[in-house]
């Protein structure tokens, strides 16, 4: 067990982390940049994961209160959700495996618009019981969450970003009706022929 008093600047690590993604993906969503998309979700899912990762690795947090305080109305995320779908409509869809140490491990079809939005409606809930200086209460449900939802949800984006963007830097086609654009991605590869 980890008490939270110990874990002052490790709480306002994540909540950063926390508030960088969120901050990010209604920035990516609004579609100001939509030809740099794709690059920008997979390093902002690279880099939720990252802190997922350390939630994971500490012991079990244990908030100060047994029962969760009344975190609010959680933030209507529905117009991001629709946004991204919109925005990646051509990839939005694809495979995803449920639990990979099944007995028989279940393949399904996902959403990335979907699963960024579930990982960033856990990671808001958080976030408001530490806007209201419930830290201890915002790093337990992280925590929790991580291990029983978004880590695994985040992973299969990840896991779905990547193989887009290896398929277009290596020019392998993902299917005949689906290009796609990402320049950042454009001028990475031409960054990396011209040197």
């Amino acid at each position: 067990m980890t008490t939270t008093d110990d874990l002052g600047d490790f709480t306002i690590e994540i909540a950063d982390q926390v508030e960088s993604f969120c901050v990010a993906v209604r920035e990516i969503a609004a579609g100001e940049d939509p030809d740099y998309a794709i690059s920008l979700l997979l390093l902002e899912t690279s880099q939720i994961l990252l802190a997922g990762g350390r939630l994971g690795a500490i012991s079990d947090v244990v908030p100060d209160e047994r029962f969760e305080p009344d975190a609010g109305f959680d933030p209507d995320i529905e117009g991001i959700r629709t946004s991204l779908a919109n925005l990646l409509e051509p990839i939005d869809e694809h495979a995803a495996l449920f639990d990979p140490y099944s007995d028989e491990p279940e393949v399904f079809t996902s959403r990335l618009s979907d699963d960024i939005t579930d990982v960033m409606s856990d990671l808001l809930h958080g976030l408001q019981h530490y806007r209201a200086g419930r830290a201890s209460e915002a790093l337990w449900w992280w925590q929790f969450s991580y291990l029983s939802n978004w880590g695994s949800t985040a992973s299969s984006a990840l896991r779905a970003l990547h193989s887009v963007v290896s398929h277009v830097r290596l020019d392998t086609p993902m299917d005949d009706t689906i290009r796609v654009e990402d320049h950042l991605l454009a001028e990475t590869v031409h960054e990396v022929h011209k040197s």
